[in-house]
């Protein structure tokens, strides 16, 4: 797990960096962890303290402790100049794409983003005078051929939470600059324990830290992770649309931070495994995990990643609703619900539509999307062979 072939500025171990980074018990009166900060007001003690406006905070809105501990072990772990906690994934990606555009610039948005993101950029967006085009997540340089004078951004997601397509980031990057836009890499499946992408050449790196680095299904956050030169940008949208994290939620994120990587060793094991056994099941059209090779983009998995996340997706034969009822409705461990990253396992029934616009989506039969939680695999695996027995006999 820490021989990262992306490379990464971090020294010490990827373990050692979650376990130690981001506190200082000596500035918490030898608490272990930072605690929660909750405050507005911060006294300054002068005038020429107020006028200098060099304390290390000045107001609640911009940070406090609690906030900052966390930021600090999300830089090192992405090797990022920066990064800025904001309340939420989809706040990391609007701050983000905010931060590239104006009225009048265009970017350009992978087909397998993650549907918020389109929301955001055909509403939003569109209002404010940017276009959105949606390209291919497979195109890799192909994207040179689709850069415009005013595109400013591009928004890759690798893989794509619902459909799984692997992105060949370092391609993306190169046809990006060259096109005068920045890259902008959603890496909430990997973590940065698997991927790198600002190592890989891209300029911003967005974490639903919702999902893995919170890891109890109990707080909502975002992380927006930079490169030097893309860091003004960011810090002043944050700054000027008023975006604050809490110090009670940023205390629980750094929570969940101190597990994430035995966490995804076993989210990574535990899918991996029940992904494998249902590649042999009846009614399984086709299973898709990257870190299968049966994945259409496992080499590029391979070439890119150094791990797995949680999440995956299986298409099953084509069969009418009632089948898709009876294998939703009668599962006793798999749950269904939106987000995942959880210790609990999620299964949820996915229809593609207008999520898909450049490739249409043309699989036949049914999709769901599998988040592997903290369970007994047995367990896991035999809800799911309870749920296909009951797929088909609702046919």
């Amino acid at each position: 797990m820490n021989d990262k072939k992306s490379g990464s500025p971090v020294q010490q171990s990827l373990e050692t960096v979650l376990t130690h980074h981001g506190r200082v018990p000596d500035d918490q009166f030898g608490f272990v962890n930072t605690p929660v900060y909750r405050g507005s007001t911060v006294l300054f003690k002068t005038l020429a303290d107020i006028e200098a406006q060099q304390q290390r905070f000045l107001y609640g809105r911009a940070g406090n402790p609690t906030t900052e501990s966390v930021e600090a072990v999300i830089t090192a772990l992405e090797g990022a100049h920066r990064t800025r906690l904001v309340p939420s994934g989809l706040a990391a990606i609007t701050v983000a794409l905010l931060s590239c555009v104006q009225a009048g610039d265009d970017i350009l948005v992978t087909d397998s983003a993650y549907e918020p993101s389109r929301t955001f950029s055909d509403g939003f967006l569109a209002r404010m005078g940017v276009t959105t085009r949606y390209y291919d997540p497979r195109i890799g340089a192909g994207l040179a051929e689709l850069m415009r004078p005013n595109t400013k951004a591009v928004l890759a997601e690798s893989p794509g939470s619902l459909t799984f397509e692997v992105q060949d980031i370092p391609a993306l990057a190169k046809a990006a600059h060259e096109g005068g836009a920045r890259l902008i890499v959603d890496n909430s499946w990997a973590s940065p324990l698997y991927l790198q992408p600002l190592a890989l050449g891209a300029d911003i790196v967005v974490h639903a830290g919702t999902k893995m680095f919170v890891g109890h299904s109990d707080a909502f956050a975002g992380t927006i992770s930079t490169t030097e030169e893309s860091w003004a940008g960011v810090d002043r949208v944050r700054r000027e649309l008023g975006i604050f994290t809490s110090g009670d939620d940023a205390f629980l994120v750094a929570r969940g931070l101190r597990t994430l990587a035995i966490r995804m060793k076993e989210h990574q094991q535990r899918a991996l495994e029940i992904a494998s056994w249902l590649e042999t099941q009846s009614e399984v059209v086709q299973v898709l995990h990257p870190a299968l090779p049966s994945h259409p983009d496992h080499a590029l998995w391979q070439r890119d990643f150094t791990g797995s996340g949680s999440l995956f997706a299986v298409l099953l034969a084509p069969a009418p609703r009632a089948s898709v009822a009876a294998f939703v409705d009668g599962l006793s461990l798999f749950s269904m619900g939106y987000s995942w990253g959880g210790y609990e396992s999620l299964c949820l029934p996915v229809k593609l539509g207008k999520n898909r616009t450049a490739v249409p989506w043309t699989a036949q039969g049914n999709l769901f999307r599998l988040h592997i939680g903290l369970e007994g695999v047995e367990d896991l695996k035999a809800d799911l062979a309870a749920a296909i027995e009951r797929y088909s006999l609702a046919r």
